[in-house]
């Protein structure tokens, strides 16, 4: 069981990177005067994903474990690469919204596995960045809701 708990740490860790990744290119290519608030939202969340892959990575340290480098690492976020189109904000928008499922899945899964290895301390993290990843989704459902289409 602490083998499955590391195992989605270390892909937790990748993910939080990847976004990471995606969220700064989309924030630096998108373009277009309703694209600002997006822009803005990616570049606070950027620190924020940062951070949740430090929390991982040292809780993967603490269960004598080491987070995964580079060579290690496999994209996935295919839904989040930026558009070709830089005014193309809603493919960006619901790029996120996969992205933060995807995540949201991961750390319910976690929550689930470290409470049936009897491990509250990566149970409390689990629990907190899966709050932090649906306040993500919820805001950006909003954008979804609220962005102009032609």
């Amino acid at each position: 069981m602490a083998d499955e708990v590391t195992d989605l740490l270390k892909k937790a860790y990748q993910d939080e990177l990847e976004t990471v990744m995606n969220y700064l290119s989309n924030s630096i290519v998108l373009d277009g005067v309703h694209a600002e608030e997006v822009k803005e939202s990616l570049q606070e969340d950027i620190q924020e994903e940062l951070g949740h892959a430090e929390m991982i990575g040292n809780r993967l340290k603490q269960l004598d474990a080491h987070p995964p480098g580079s060579a290690e690492f496999e994209a996935n976020q295919m839904d989040l690469q930026p558009p070709e189109d830089s005014t193309d904000v809603v493919s960006v928008i619901e790029g996120v919204l996969s992205a933060e499922e995807d995540a949201i899945e991961t750390y319910r899964n976690l929550v689930h596995l470290a409470e049936e290895a009897d491990d509250p301390v990566t149970e409390d993290l689990a629990v907190t960045i899966l709050a932090d990843e649906e306040a993500h989704r919820t805001e950006f459902r909003g954008f979804n809701k609220e962005y102009p289409r032609d």
